[in-house]
């Protein structure tokens, strides 16, 4: 990984690295390729509108199932930090109880991955519904909501928190040169059994330079057994 972070260094004037959003800003995905990156854009909100159109009905009986279970609201809110360094709330079908994020301090010794990267496989905060939402990845449908609004798009990288980003290195701010995703590199090369955060970066590095519209086609066909299988779910 050292490699990687080194190459990335080296395309930036040291001065310039003390900005840590200047890494994303060098490699912005939408001022390189900008002709592809319309193309991915109305692809994005084409597929969103018509997903949604056709599978209404599937994403009330899931709301139902959730409100029927446990109290709460249908859908979880989290802030989370996107294209360059810009925040937005980003929306899932809430899969945990409803204090789950009260609760953190409670089970953050129980991250099975890195300080940069929280997972729990099994984890306790977790709702029966919310257990198979989560392995077929129905919980991450809500997101066309952000796909529409510009904030993500169907394929990048995973939108992190900031207590997350707190602990980054200055080369893992490469992650924010495009949109955040709903599925990407990283949910095609193993999803959460990858538990390497410098791995998961490097995945992202490997999608923004060798980014064109084909690759996003390909990621989504790939992503499709995946999620049919619920393999790597967490």
């Amino acid at each position: 990984m050292g490699v990687i972070a080194s190459e990335i260094s080296t395309c930036l004037d040291q001065e310039k690295l003390q900005n840590n959003y200047f890494a994303s800003q060098s490699f912005n995905l939408k001022s390189i390729k900008p002709f592809q990156w319309s193309i991915k854009r109305s692809f994005d909100v084409c597929s969103s509108l018509i997903f949604i159109s056709m599978f209404w009905y599937v994403f009330l009986i899931i709301a139902l199932a959730i409100k029927l279970e446990s109290k709460g609201p249908v859908f979880f809110k989290q802030e989370r930090v996107g294209l360059c360094g810009k925040k937005f709330y980003m929306y899932k079908f809430r899969s945990m109880v409803q204090d789950a994020e009260a609760q953190m301090d409670k089970i953050k010794d129980l991250n099975q991955a890195s300080e940069k990267m929280f997972k729990i496989f099994d984890d306790p905060r977790m709702t029966k519904v919310g257990k198979f939402i989560r392995k077929y990845s129905i919980d991450e449908f809500a997101q066309l909501i952000n796909v529409i609004k510009g904030e993500m798009s169907l394929v990048g990288p995973r939108p992190p928190v900031q207590r997350e980003i707190d602990t980054y290195e200055k080369w893992h701010y490469i992650k924010f040169a495009t949109l955040p995703g709903l599925t990407g590199m990283w949910q095609t090369s193993g999803r959460s059994d990858i538990t390497d955060f410098d791995q998961v970066i490097a995945l992202d590095y490997s999608y923004i330079t060798n980014w064109n519209f084909l690759l996003d086609i390909k990621l989504i066909l790939k992503t499709i057994p995946v999620v049919i299988a619920g393999k790597g779910a967490a």
